[in-house]
């Protein structure tokens, strides 16, 4: 009788019992994970900013707001006074402009969300992505036509890979690779593909 019982549970009960575990262990991985680290997180920010407006009628570089991009690890959020190379002058009677004006004077940060951010075990740096020439938009999606800036990549380990493999179709031609990555004959950059390359 002892043995029927130890039998119907290693061929049912244990089946199962790991079957649970696992689908638990995947559904608490999965929902777990922030918003922020999915494509399509579009945070309503402090005071409301269009990339339509700025990177795409007014055609202002990327790299006049986020001016640590070639120099730094990160891209960074602009500080408030970065706002006012433009409007100590540009439409100052707008009502979001005055708030603006009223925090840079208070001398508070404004709070403003990240829409891209990776999680602590990830290290990224934009140096080398930049250097090599590609452009913004192959990881962060035509901004210029964003009024309310939303997250263009996936930021899971799969989409970083894709990239660094060869296999991304890009939106633009980068130029010839230099530093850490190399040209392949289909013309799409490939990078370091080993853990410790963003895992550090």
């Amino acid at each position: 009788m002892h043995l029927q019982t130890l039998d119907r549970f290693l061929r049912l009960g244990l089946p199962l019992a790991l079957l649970a575990i696992l689908l638990t262990v995947f559904t608490v991985g999965w929902m777990t994970q922030p918003d922020r680290f999915h494509d399509g997180y579009a945070p309503v920010q402090p005071i409301p900013f269009s990339h339509k407006v700025h990177a795409g009628d007014n055609r202002i570089p990327c790299e006049f707001c986020h001016s640590a991009v070639s120099a730094s690890r990160h891209a960074t959020i602009p500080a408030v006074e970065a706002c006012f190379k433009c409007h100590l002058v540009t439409k100052t009677d707008s009502e979001d402009i005055r708030r603006l004006k009223e925090i840079a004077d208070s001398g508070a940060p404004l709070p403003w969300k990240r829409v891209y951010d990776q999680p602590d075990h990830v290290y990224f740096d934009h140096r080398p992505h930049v250097s090599l020439g590609i452009s913004c938009t192959e990881c962060h999606g035509p901004v210029e036509e964003m009024d309310l800036l939303r997250q263009d990549m996936n930021l899971r380990m799969g989409a970083c890979l894709k990239c660094h493999r060869g296999e991304r179709d890009w939106r633009t031609q980068v130029p010839p690779a230099r530093s850490y990555m190399v040209q392949v004959p289909n013309g799409h950059p490939t990078g370091p593909t080993s853990c410790t390359a963003c895992h550090r």
